[in-house]
């Protein structure tokens, strides 16, 4: 965007389930872009009304069952694209690509894995090629673009709590860190990271055996900026807050926010 702007990304874990404590957080902290994931909601059914009324326009890509994402935008962006460019459409509804006042945004809910050599990881892999195959042939590193959302992904150690007691598990393993560096390579940057080397700073814990209580999760949830974006970055939040209301996400808001050019 050509102006100062704020950017959120949550994966809310079903927006039915989570609209109040949503529209309360967004009522309150009134970022400029809002990316949800894992909405679990079919479109025709999407609250669009309460979004609309707090000043967003509201853009879904969603189904039954997992998965799911919305982008909530006080600019009416100028291109929506739900799921990848051209060839073969995702079997799941994972992607939404806008373009907002200039900005190239990428509302993402990067698939699971499952298991380390199952379908579903050689799935995920081939999902992030793909999505570096699509940076790579659309735009330039030096095109204002943002990826964000849930990338179920932990970049490195200082984004888990204990790495070795997940040798052979997903969201750490070599070859996701392999493929987050290749898409990364594009020439996107961690934004958090940019204001933020301390390790334990975590976006998501299981909600079994107190772990949010003792800080037993993973950070990712991430913002990723090109060049011209990430200069501008002047912080970013976690938002511990929501995960103390009554029956909350299991994760929390990120809350990114950019200078004017």
């Amino acid at each position: 965007m050509n102006r100062p702007f704020t950017l959120l990304t949550w994966n809310v874990n079903g927006i039915r389930a989570r609209l109040d404590d949503v529209l309360s957080f967004l009522a309150e902290k009134s970022p400029d872009v809002a990316c949800l994931q894992e909405t679990k909601c079919e479109d025709k059914v999407f609250p669009r009304v309460p979004f609309a009324e707090l000043g967003y326009t509201v853009h879904i890509h969603g189904a039954k069952g997992y998965a799911g994402v919305a982008t909530l935008s006080k600019v009416k962006p100028t291109e929506v694209v739900t799921g990848f460019r051209g060839g073969d459409a995702d079997s799941h509804c994972r992607i939404l690509n806008t373009e907002i006042d200039g900005l190239r945004l990428y509302n993402l809910y990067v698939p699971n894995g499952t298991a380390l050599g199952t379908e579903a990881f050689t799935y995920k892999l081939a999902w992030l090629a793909r999505l570096k195959a699509e940076l790579a042939e659309h735009y330039s590193p030096d095109t204002p673009v943002i990826l964000c959302g849930d990338f179920n992904i932990a970049p490195d150690e200082r984004d888990v709590v204990d790495p070795r007691a997940l040798e052979g598990c997903t969201h750490f393993s070599p070859q996701e860190h392999a493929a987050l560096r290749e898409l990364l390579a594009f020439g996107l940057q961690d934004c958090f990271r940019k204001h933020d080397d301390r390790p334990g700073q975590y976006t998501w814990w299981d909600y079994r055996r107190g772990d949010f209580d003792r800080n037993r999760g993973m950070r990712i949830d991430h913002v990723y900026a090109s060049a011209p974006l990430y200069a501008r970055c002047e912080s970013v939040v976690h938002d511990k807050t929501p995960r103390g209301w009554d029956a909350p996400s299991d994760h929390i808001p990120v809350i990114a926010t950019f200078r004017g050019p």
